[in-house]
């Protein structure tokens, strides 16, 4: 098993590329399940996620080549088989997306449940909810969700509280559907403004993607396609925080500034100076890092997945800031991993109250999920002494070379093989 070794060693300088979304790829390569033909996947990033998907549409009949960040989809001649099993499920929540598509397409779907994480519970009731609106008979047995329909029918959906992949799944549900649906109360996340990209360029009319409401007129077959995904948001809001921590002048090229309005927002009042330059964006941080107060929200509100990183940043402020996680019951699992490093933070219930050190100090810590394994990283840059993150393979889910590309900048980072031993 890999670590992480950080040696604390000053500003960062340099010019960073930001790889493509994750959180956009994963649904869209979903997506092929339905049409028949090619689909070509540009900017994919090299990600432990992706391979798994790879791996869940080879089973389910799908030809997938993987040469990221170029992927390609290809659907045989040989019938599909139109089941998830727990095996490649329980290794990536998001595995769930292909109920829809496979319901709509072949009439059929069985997908292992995929139960929680280790942020906190993650129910599907949503995604069936809006299944069963569309016309499937949803059955639930021996841990998994059966549903069937001769085809699906267009209907109004209205969510009871914005999720990403029920939103997502029934959006690709109701590409293949006949007649017209409309979803109220939709995730407004800029990966589903991408969905909504890929379903029009495969033939769905999609109006409202990335809003409140989205209307969809299926259509009874849709097209392979090309598309190259957009860039990884929350990567570079981690690359913005990095330069937060350990100072410095850095160029993000592909960073997408408007998409992380809110978290920029934050950036720039605990002291960062962020600005579009020409096709990149500036980061620096010369002055010190002031303490502000963050609340998690559903976008276009402070995201969730970047809360733990701007935790590592507060850390190191000026004064007192307060960290309030809406989103996630279980997302404050970093906190003790930061305390082992010299940090002050408090936590009751979903808030999180953290005063300012002077400085961390280098500790043997452990990644619980992947925003935590990063906000450990990024904690390390401005560690006195060597850190090391240990179960990077949480990293490796949504990070594609992170230690290459810090080190490109200036830190002093490796992976190196773990031993095992907990200081």
């Amino acid at each position: 098993m890999d670590a992480i070794r950080i040696r604390g060693n000053g500003p960062l300088k340099g010019t960073l590329h930001v790889s493509g979304a994750k959180n956009a790829a994963l649904p869209i390569l979903c997506a092929t399940l339905l049409s028949e033909g090619e689909s070509h996947l540009r900017n994919v990033p090299g990600l432990r996620d992706i391979n798994t998907t790879a791996a869940l549409l080879r089973f389910l009949g799908r030809e997938v080549e993987v040469n990221c960040p170029d992927v390609k989809v290809l659907a045989p001649s040989s019938p599909v088989r139109p089941e998830a099993p727990y095996e490649l499920v329980r290794q990536m929540r998001a595995s769930v997306l292909v109920l829809g598509p496979l319901v709509a397409r072949y009439g059929r779907a069985k997908v292992s449940l995929p139960g929680g994480c280790a942020i906190g519970e993650r129910p599907v009731d949503q995604h069936l909810k809006g299944l069963e609106a569309l016309g499937a008979k949803i059955t639930v047995k021996h841990g998994y969700v059966v549903a069937e329909a001769k085809r699906l029918v267009g209907a109004e959906i209205v969510f009871d509280m914005p999720t990403v992949t029920g939103t997502e799944n029934l959006m690709m549900a109701a590409a293949l559907a006949r007649g017209r649906s409309t979803l109220v109360n939709c995730a407004r996340e800029p990966e589903i403004e991408e969905l909504g990209r890929v379903l029009n360029k495969m033939g769905a009319e999609v109006q409202g993607a990335g809003t409140h409401t989205m209307h969809i007129v299926g259509k009874s077959e849709l097209e392979p396609f090309d598309h190259a995904i957009i860039a990884d948001r929350i990567e570079a809001g981690t690359f913005m925080t990095a330069v937060g921590v350990a100072g410095g002048d850095v160029l993000l090229e592909n960073a997408p500034l408007e998409d992380l309005a809110a978290a920029v927002g934050k950036l720039r009042q605990a002291g960062l100076q962020i600005e579009r330059d020409g096709e990149a964006v500036r980061v620096v941080r010369e002055g010190p890092i002031r303490a502000v107060d963050v609340k998690t929200e559903p976008h276009p509100g402070f995201p969730t997945d970047m809360q733990a990183q701007f935790m590592a940043l507060m850390c190191l402020a000026e004064g007192t800031s307060q960290l309030t996680e809406t989103i996630f019951e279980n997302r404050f699992m970093h906190v003790p991993e930061l305390r082992r490093m010299g940090a002050n933070v408090s936590t009751h219930n979903q808030v999180a109250l953290v005063r300012g050190v002077p400085k961390l100090s280098g500790a043997s810590v452990m990644a619980t999920d992947l925003r935590a394994s990063a906000s450990l990283v990024v904690a390390g840059l401005r560690a006195e002494g060597e850190t090391i993150v240990r179960r990077v393979y949480h990293l490796d889910r949504g990070y594609e070379r992170i230690e290459e590309k810090l080190r490109a900048v200036g830190a002093d980072i490796e992976r190196i093989a773990d031993d095992g031993d907990i200081d």
